[in-house]
C-alpha cells in the first residue's frame, strides 16, 4: 500500500491549520463545503441555449422510416431529445440527442443519419471544455466514451488506443511497467478530447499530446477513413490535431508510450522572478527531471509571488511489482479547504498554508518504506502516480457558482511582466482565483498553434457566481488577460469560454482563416459542428 507521509513533527500544523479552518466554517456550512456531488451540478437559472426548430428539452426527434434509412433503429440512442451541459455548467443547450456508439459502424450510421436528416453532428467525450465544445443546438450528439478499446505493442512501445478512452482507462492498462509519454496532468479526459485540443501536462521534455500521436484513422465528414499523422497526409493530421473534433472523427491514434520509471518527488518554494531562469539554467537541461509544474500563490498577502515547485526526479527504473493506481487520498478535505477559500482572503491564505504545509502529507507514496530506507525521507512514486488524478475534490453541490478553466501562453522570457500584469488585473476585478500553475509548453506546428513558439502556459481556476453579473464580470476579467497575454506576444487557450474578441481571436491565432477555409475544404456542409464552431465562423 502507498505510505502516506505524515511524522509526528508536522502535527502542531496540521492541527493549527484544521483550527482554524474550523473557525470560518462550522457545522452544516463545513459538511456542505466537504460533501461530495448528489450529481451533475445544474445552473438552470442561465437558462437553456436553443435555435429555432430545436426540439424541446424533454421531446424525442421523429424517426424516419426504416426505408429511408434501414439501420436507423440499431443506433444506440441513449437520449432522444433533452439537453446537454460542459463542465462549467454554464452552457446548457438542447439537442437533438446523444447515441452512444461503440463500434465503426455505428459511428457510419450515425453520420448517414444526419445527413438524412439534415442534422448536424457534434462529438462529446468527458466535456470538460467549457465554451459549447462537445454540442450545438439540435445537434446529433455522439457520445464517444464507451469506444474505448486499446492494445499495446511492447516491441515498438506503441498503444494503439479508441478515442473514447480517458486516460485513467489508459494508465490502468499500462501499469504497472509501461506509462503515457505526454497526457493532461489529469486523467479524466478522453484521448479524443485531448488530441482535439492538443493538449498538454506535467512532461516538459515530451511536449504536447499531439507530439506523440504516430499515426491516427480519422473518419470524414462523408463517413470514409483515412489515416494521417506526421509523415502521412500531414495538413489533414495538422488540422485535426487541436482542430476541435471539426474535420474528422478520431476512431483511433497509435501514441507512444514510456517507461513507468521511479522518482523522488520534491517540493521548493521560489520567488517567481526567479523561476525562469532557474528553468534555463537548472530544470529544463536537468534530463533526470521527469515531471515538473509550478503552483503560483492565491494568498492575498503573496499573490502570484511565491512559487511552489513540485519535482519529479528519476531514481529507479520501471518495475513489476508496483501497487496498483489508487485515487488520490483525503478528498473531503481538499474540497473543503478549496470551497473555503472562496469565502475571503482569510480563508485564502489559509487555503496557500495548507498547500504549502498541509498537502505533503497527504502525499502517497508507492514504494513501501522499507524499500526507500536508502533513500531516507524521500517519497518515491512512479510515473503514472502524479497524473493519475481523477480530481474529485473539484466537484461540489454548491448552488450559484461554478468554477472555471483559463489558459494563457507567453514566450518564456516574459513570464515576469505578464505575472505582474496578472496580479493587477486579479486585484482590480476582484476575481476569486482558486489556484494559477505554471507549466512548459513547446513550439506547436497544427494550424491553429497556441504555441508559436517555447512558452510558459499559466492556467488559471476560477470561481465565478451563476448569474448574469458573474459571467459579464468574467467576460471582462478574461478579456482584461488576453490583452495582457498579447502585449507580451503571447496567446490565450481556445477549449473555454467563448469570451473573447474577434480582434483578440486573430491576433492569437493568424492562421484562423486557413482554418476556416481548410474546413470549407474537408466538411463543405459542415456536418461537424459546435456551439464553439458556429461562434469561430461568425468573427470577420
Amino acid at each position: 500500500m502507498p505510505t502516506p507521509r505524515f511524522t509526528p513533527r508536522k502535527l502542531p500544523a496540521v492541527a493549527a491549520l484544521l483550527l482554524a479552518t474550523a473557525g470560518i466554517v462550522v457545522g452544516q456550512k463545513a459538511y456542505e463545503y466537504a460533501a461530495d456531488p448528489s450529481g451533475e451540478k445544474d445552473c438552470s437559472s442561465l437558462g437553456v441555449t436553443a435555435v429555432p426548430g430545436a426540439p424541446a428539452a424533454a421531446s424525442a426527434p421523429a424517426v424516419p422510416a426504416a426505408s429511408l434509412i434501414p439501420d436507423v433503429a440499431a443506433l444506440p440512442w441513449s437520449q432522444r431529445g433533452g439537453t446537454l451541459n460542459d463542465a462549467s455548467c454554464l452552457n446548457r443547450t438542447a439537442v437533438y440527442g446523444v447515441v452512444q456508439v461503440t463500434t465503426v459502424e455505428q459511428i457510419q450510421a450515425a453520420l448517414d443519419y444526419a445527413r438524412a436528416n439534415n442534422l448536424k453532428v457534434s462529438m462529446a467525450g468527458a466535456r470538460h471544455s467549457m465554451g459549447g465544445h462537445a454540442f450545438a443546438p439540435n445537434a446529433l450528439v455522439l457520445d464517444m466514451t464507451r469506444f474505448n478499446a486499446m492494445s499495446l505493442n511492447r516491441d515498438t512501445r506503441l498503444l494503439t488506443v479508441q478515442s473514447g478512452a480517458t486516460w485513467h482507462d489508459v494508465q490502468n492498462y499500462l501499469h504497472p511497467l509501461y506509462a503515457v509519454k505526454a497526457m493532461q496532468s489529469t486523467d479524466i479526459f478522453t484521448v479524443g478530447g485531448s488530441i482535439a485540443v492538443n493538449a498538454h501536462g506535467m512532461d516538459h521534455q515530451a511536449g504536447s499530446v499531439g507530439s506523440t500521436i504516430r499515426s491516427m484513422r480519422v473518419m470524414l465528414p462523408d463517413g470514409t477513413i483515412q489515416r494521417v499523422g506526421p509523415a502521412e497526409n500531414r495538413e489533414l493530421f495538422d488540422l485535426v490535431v487541436g482542430g476541435y473534433g471539426l474535420f474528422g472523427i478520431v476512431l483511433d491514434a497509435d501514441l507512444d508510450v514510456t517507461d513507468n520509471v521511479v522518482y523522488t518527488t520534491g517540493r521548493q518554494v521560489v520567488d517567481y522572478q526567479a523561476f525562469p531562469d532557474l528553468f534555463a539554467t537548472t530544470l529544463g537541461p536537468d534530463r533526470s527531471l521527469g515531471l515538473f509544474y509550478g503552483h503560483l500563490s492565491t494568498a492575498p498577502d503573496s499573490l502570484l509571488r511565491e512559487m511552489i515547485l513540485y519535482t519529479y526526479r528519476e531514481t529507479e527504473p520501471a518495475r513489476a511489482d508496483l501497487p496498483p493506481l489508487e485515487e488520490v487520498s483525503g478528498t473531503k478535505l481538499r474540497r473543503l479547504l478549496l470551497n473555503v477559500s472562496k469565502r475571503g482572503d482569510l480563508a485564502m491564505r489559509i487555503k496557500w498554508l495548507a498547500e504549502k504545509h498541509l498537502e505533503p502529507l497527504l502525499e502517497s507514496c508507492t514504494v513501501p518504506r522499507t524499500q526507500a530506507m536508502a533513500q531516507g525521507e524521500a517519497c518515491l512514486v512512479s510515473r503514472n502516480e502524479p497524473m493519475h488524478d481523477s480530481v474529485k475534490y473539484l466537484k461540489n453541490g454548491l448552488q450559484d457558482d461554478t468554477d472555471i478553466l483559463q489558459e494563457y501562453f507567453v514566450p518564456r522570457d516574459r513570464l515576469v511582466p505578464f505575472v505582474d500584469g496578472l496580479r493587477e488585473i486579479v486585484r482590480a476585478n476582484r476575481t476569486r482565483l482558486l489556484n494559477a500553475s505554471v507549466r512548459v509548453v513547446h513550439r506547436e506546428e497544427n494550424v491553429l498553434s497556441y504555441a508559436p513558439t517555447d512558452m510558459f502556459a499559466v492556467v488559471l481556476y476560477v470561481n465565478q457566481p451563476t448569474t448574469d453579473e458573474g459571467h459579464a464580470a468574467m467576460a471582462k476579467q478574461t478579456r482584461d488577460v488576453i490583452d495582457l497575454a498579447l502585449g507580451q506576444n503571447g496567446t490565450f487557450f481556445l477549449p473555454y469560454q467563448l469570451h473573447y474578441t474577434s480582434d483578440q481571436l486573430r491576433r492569437s491565432y493568424p492562421r484562423l482563416d486557413a482554418f476556416l477555409e481548410a474546413k470549407r475544404r474537408y466538411d463543405p456542409h459542415a456536418l461537424l459542428t459546435s456551439t464553439f464552431y458556429e461562434r469561430l465562423a461568425q468573427h470577420p
